[in-house]
Protein backbone atom coordinates (compact mmCIF):
# COMPACT_ATOMS: atom_id res chain seq x y z
CA UNK A 1 0.00 0.00 0.00
CA UNK A 2 2.79 2.46 0.80
CA UNK A 3 3.90 2.39 -3.10
CA UNK A 4 0.39 3.52 -3.85
CA UNK A 5 0.02 6.24 -1.74
CA UNK A 6 3.84 7.67 -2.48
CA UNK A 7 2.80 9.09 -6.04
CA UNK A 8 -0.64 10.59 -4.52
CA UNK A 9 1.72 12.05 -2.04
CA UNK A 10 4.31 13.52 -4.82
CA UNK A 11 0.90 14.76 -6.75
CA UNK A 12 -0.37 16.44 -3.35
CA UNK A 13 3.49 17.83 -2.89
CA UNK A 14 3.41 18.84 -6.62
CA UNK A 15 0.32 21.03 -6.40
CA UNK A 16 1.18 22.59 -3.05
CA UNK A 17 4.32 23.49 -4.41
CA UNK A 18 2.34 24.88 -7.38
CA UNK A 19 -0.42 26.44 -5.73
CA UNK A 20 2.78 28.82 -3.31
CA UNK A 21 4.39 29.34 -6.49
CA UNK A 22 1.42 31.34 -8.22
CA UNK A 23 0.70 32.89 -4.99
CA UNK A 24 3.80 34.06 -5.12
CA UNK A 25 3.81 35.27 -8.60
CA UNK A 26 0.32 36.69 -7.54
CA UNK A 27 2.07 39.20 -4.72
CA UNK A 28 5.10 39.81 -6.55
CA UNK A 29 2.81 41.32 -9.30
CA UNK A 30 0.54 43.02 -7.32
CA UNK A 31 3.39 44.59 -4.99
CA UNK A 32 4.88 45.55 -8.89
CA UNK A 33 1.58 47.38 -9.49
CA UNK A 34 1.36 49.42 -6.35
CA UNK A 35 4.87 50.35 -7.20
CA UNK A 36 4.50 51.17 -10.14
CA UNK A 37 1.48 53.91 -9.57
CA UNK A 38 3.76 54.78 -6.71
CA UNK A 39 6.72 55.47 -9.23
CA UNK A 40 4.80 57.35 -11.69
CA UNK A 41 3.08 59.80 -8.89
CA UNK A 42 4.81 60.36 -5.52
CA UNK A 43 7.90 60.89 -7.58
CA UNK A 44 6.88 64.07 -9.48
CA UNK A 45 4.72 64.90 -7.04
CA UNK A 46 7.60 64.89 -4.16
CA UNK A 47 9.40 66.97 -6.69
CA UNK A 48 7.02 69.64 -6.38
CA UNK A 49 7.89 70.39 -2.80
CA UNK A 50 11.09 70.40 -3.49
CA UNK A 51 11.13 73.07 -5.90
CA UNK A 52 13.56 75.90 -4.52
CA UNK A 53 11.26 79.26 -3.14
CA UNK A 54 12.75 81.78 -5.98
CA UNK A 55 11.78 79.87 -8.42
CA UNK A 56 7.82 78.29 -7.24
CA UNK A 57 7.90 82.31 -7.09
CA UNK A 58 8.35 83.06 -11.01
CA UNK A 59 5.11 84.43 -12.35
CA UNK A 60 3.90 83.13 -16.20
CA UNK A 61 4.51 85.98 -18.57
CA UNK A 62 1.88 84.11 -20.76
CA UNK A 63 -0.93 83.32 -18.32
CA UNK A 64 -4.42 83.51 -19.49
CA UNK A 65 -3.78 84.11 -22.82
CA UNK A 66 -6.04 81.73 -25.26
CA UNK A 67 -3.48 81.81 -28.08
CA UNK A 68 -0.43 80.37 -25.72
CA UNK A 69 -2.98 77.78 -24.02
CA UNK A 70 -3.79 76.66 -27.88
CA UNK A 71 0.42 76.49 -28.65
CA UNK A 72 1.18 74.95 -25.08
CA UNK A 73 -1.39 72.09 -25.91
CA UNK A 74 0.09 71.34 -29.14
CA UNK A 75 4.00 71.52 -27.55
CA UNK A 76 2.05 69.05 -24.61
CA UNK A 77 1.03 66.60 -27.56
CA UNK A 78 4.79 66.80 -29.55
CA UNK A 79 6.48 66.57 -26.05
CA UNK A 80 4.37 65.22 -23.03
CA UNK A 81 1.47 63.31 -24.36
CA UNK A 82 3.43 60.29 -24.87
CA UNK A 83 4.11 59.58 -21.37
CA UNK A 84 1.20 62.22 -19.65
CA UNK A 85 -1.82 61.14 -21.84
CA UNK A 86 -2.95 62.91 -24.82
CA UNK A 87 -5.38 65.03 -22.05
CA UNK A 88 -2.55 65.00 -19.66
CA UNK A 89 -4.59 61.85 -17.38
CA UNK A 90 -1.50 60.08 -16.86
CA UNK A 91 -0.40 56.63 -18.33
CA UNK A 92 1.82 53.54 -17.08
CA UNK A 93 4.65 55.82 -17.88
CA UNK A 94 3.64 58.85 -16.50
CA UNK A 95 1.72 60.52 -14.06
CA UNK A 96 -2.09 62.54 -14.27
CA UNK A 97 -1.27 66.43 -14.33
CA UNK A 98 -4.98 66.86 -13.59
CA UNK A 99 -4.34 65.92 -9.85
CA UNK A 100 -4.35 68.83 -6.80
CA UNK A 101 -0.33 68.36 -6.13
CA UNK A 102 -0.31 70.13 -10.11
CA UNK A 103 -2.90 72.12 -10.25
CA UNK A 104 -2.70 74.02 -7.50
CA UNK A 105 1.35 74.31 -8.28
CA UNK A 106 2.26 77.53 -9.11
CA UNK A 107 3.17 78.74 -12.36
CA UNK A 108 7.23 78.65 -11.41
CA UNK A 109 7.08 75.80 -9.90
CA UNK A 110 5.78 73.93 -13.04
CA UNK A 111 8.43 75.91 -14.77
CA UNK A 112 10.86 74.18 -12.41
CA UNK A 113 10.01 70.81 -13.13
CA UNK A 114 9.58 71.20 -16.53
CA UNK A 115 13.12 72.69 -16.93
CA UNK A 116 15.17 70.27 -14.40
CA UNK A 117 12.92 67.19 -15.04
CA UNK A 118 12.52 64.62 -12.60
CA UNK A 119 15.20 62.59 -14.29
CA UNK A 120 15.78 59.78 -11.61
CA UNK A 121 11.92 59.00 -12.04
CA UNK A 122 12.03 58.90 -15.89
CA UNK A 123 10.97 62.94 -16.53
CA UNK A 124 13.28 64.48 -18.74
CA UNK A 125 15.03 67.66 -18.60
CA UNK A 126 13.57 70.04 -21.05
CA UNK A 127 16.02 73.00 -20.73
CA UNK A 128 16.59 72.86 -24.11
CA UNK A 129 13.66 73.57 -25.15
CA UNK A 130 13.00 77.40 -26.04
CA UNK A 131 11.84 79.38 -22.79
CA UNK A 132 8.65 80.82 -24.16
CA UNK A 133 7.93 77.33 -25.19
CA UNK A 134 8.53 76.16 -21.66
CA UNK A 135 6.18 78.61 -20.27
CA UNK A 136 3.13 78.07 -23.30
CA UNK A 137 3.23 74.45 -21.45
CA UNK A 138 2.95 75.71 -18.38
CA UNK A 139 -0.01 77.84 -19.49
CA UNK A 140 -1.90 74.72 -21.22
CA UNK A 141 -1.52 72.86 -17.98
CA UNK A 142 -2.78 75.54 -16.11
CA UNK A 143 -6.08 76.09 -18.39
CA UNK A 144 -6.64 71.97 -17.23
CA UNK A 145 -7.59 73.66 -13.79
CA UNK A 146 -10.63 76.10 -15.23
CA UNK A 147 -12.97 73.36 -15.61
CA UNK A 148 -16.50 74.69 -15.99
CA UNK A 149 -17.55 75.69 -12.16
CA UNK A 150 -20.50 74.31 -10.63
CA UNK A 151 -23.83 76.36 -11.26
CA UNK A 152 -24.15 79.04 -9.17
CA UNK A 153 -26.72 78.58 -6.15
CA UNK A 154 -30.04 80.96 -6.89
CA UNK A 155 -30.45 82.57 -4.00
Amino acid sequence: MKTRSTPFRWLELTSLATICTLSCVLLASAQNENTLSKKHTQPVYDALAHVPEAARLRKNPLADDAKEVKAGGKLFEQHCADCHGPKAGGTRRGPSLLGDEVQQATPGALFWILTNGVVRHGMPVWSKLPEPRRWQIVTFLQSLNSSPSKPASNQ
